[in-house]
């Protein structure tokens, strides 16, 4: 009897001992599953708000507004004729790569010597000149005090 006793202590032991088994294996799985699933939704997400967020519009007005201002310019900021002002000091550096001509381009907000020099470099049509000029004095608030004449031929 002893040894009967024995053998079912053994097999209940056995048996409570696969049942957790058994049971255990379930939850593994059921937590794998959902680890699976929440690295499948997040994986989804990410595929689908990366397009998103390159496709949005980067704030590249917001810094050229702050050029606007560092230059300290006192007029109104028009962003077609201050992207163009803007474009004239790019091309001219452009032409030369020379980082002192970009800086002397921009100075007094358009409204130097410089950037004469550099639409005649570029030789910028005299029609075109006479919008410019409309655009810095918009830009300024005041009259242009440099000679933006084109070049003589």
């Amino acid at each position: 009897m002893y040894l009967d006793v024995g053998s079912e202590l053994e097999s209940e032991s056995f048996g409570s001992h696969r049942k957790t088994q058994r049971t255990a294996a379930p939850a593994a799985v059921k937590v794998s599953k959902m680890c699976s699933r929440k690295i499948k939704i997040s994986v989804m997400l990410f595929l689908v708000l990366i397009p998103i967020f390159t496709a949005l519009p980067h704030n590249h007005n917001l810094s050229k507004r702050s050029n606007f201002f560092d230059l300290e310019c006192k007029g109104i900021f028009n962003k077609t004729m201050f992207f163009r002002l803007d474009r004239i000091c790019e091309d001219c550096y452009q032409l030369f790569r020379e980082t002192s001509i970009h800086r002397l381009c921009k100075k007094d907000c358009f409204d130097s010597k410089w950037f004469g020099e550099c639409l005649k470099v570029l030789l910028i049509p005299p029609e075109e000149i006479t919008n410019l000029q409309h655009f810095l004095r918009v830009v300024n608030g005041s009259p242009i005090t440099f000679n933006m004449s084109p070049v003589q031929t």
